[in-house]
């Protein structure tokens, strides 16, 4: 058994300063970590913090505070992991002084592996929500058949902005079996079907596109290819008008990736094999 606070002002003073050099940051964030697990520890043991012993520590007390982090205080997942590394590395410093039974209780401690923030829902858009997105472009104009003919693409393949913005009208085959091929992350080239309705829709465009300069299938005025911060803006500017006959859409954060993960909600509706929709979104794995 030793005291607790001999270890603590010669990990902080001498250890973490002069032999690991830390940032000041880094020593504040340790800093408040033990702040808080000495409190903890306090009221665990029903003894005040100069009081507390060495032996006090193990993976049942480090375990319970990582809990009443989270549920206790409304830590976030990488609070509780930068916590639990604040602590780890005091205990790694005690390794080199800890008897033979503590060091089990260290190995147990380094052993406590950190928690895997949880992955995010993606957001899509329903059908209601589609339709009223691409019925709310206007094709009076040219950028407005354009707009509609590159989002019409974009719900219906999942492609990526990046492969939305690098398409050429070599890109489209609306022939027999129309597809739209792309190269995407990896340089790896993959080939999607195309729906009937889609693929009139950009054969209709198409045929306008071709009297126009530049290599882009969708081109600025210019001619030149759209930016991905060009794309946004339409379909943000879109979003907003079609948000007037779908309240839905009021307030809702859409991007071209939420369009991605539309298309990718409608080939699991329709019962496509989740391996076949990996390969046509450019995906090792449909979880991703």
């Amino acid at each position: 058994m030793g005291a607790l606070a001999p270890i603590l002002q010669e990990y902080f003073t001498a250890y973490l300063m002069t032999q690991r050099a830390m940032s000041g940051a880094t020593i504040r964030t340790y800093r408040d970590t033990w702040k808080l697990f000495l409190g903890f520890l306090s009221e665990t043991v029903h003894a005040p913090v100069h009081q507390l012993q060495t032996t006090d520590i193990d993976v049942a007390r480090v375990l319970a505070f990582l809990e009443h982090l989270e549920t206790g205080r409304g830590n976030s997942v990488a609070t509780r992991n930068l916590r639990l590394a604040a602590i780890k590395s005091l205990m790694g410093f005690y390794a080199t002084k800890a008897s033979p039974e503590q060091l089990h209780t260290v190995a147990q401690i380094h052993a406590i592996p950190v928690k895997k923030k949880p992955r995010p829902q993606p957001t899509f858009l329903t059908s209601a929500q589609t339709q009223a997105l691409l019925g709310s472009i206007s094709t009076d104009t040219w950028t407005g058949r354009r707009d509609h003919a590159m989002f019409t693409l974009a719900v219906q393949t999942g492609l990526r902005l990046s492969e939305i913005t690098g398409l050429t009208p070599s890109n489209l085959h609306l022939g027999d079996g129309p597809h739209v091929a792309c190269t995407g992350k990896g340089r790896k080239s993959r080939t999607t079907p195309l729906t009937a309705a889609s693929t009139a829709v950009l054969a209709t465009y198409l045929q306008e596109r071709m009297d126009r300069p530049g290599e882009a299938l969708f081109p600025n005025p210019q001619g030149r290819s759209l930016s991905p911060d060009a794309v946004q803006q339409r379909l943000t500017m879109h979003v907003s008008r079609a948000a007037a006959s779908c309240p839905e859409l009021v307030g809702k954060h859409v991007t071209v990736h939420t369009l991605r993960h539309t298309a990718a909600m409608r080939f699991l509706e329709a019962g496509i094999d989740s391996a076949v929709i990996a390969l046509w979104l450019g995906h090792e794995s449909i979880a991703t």
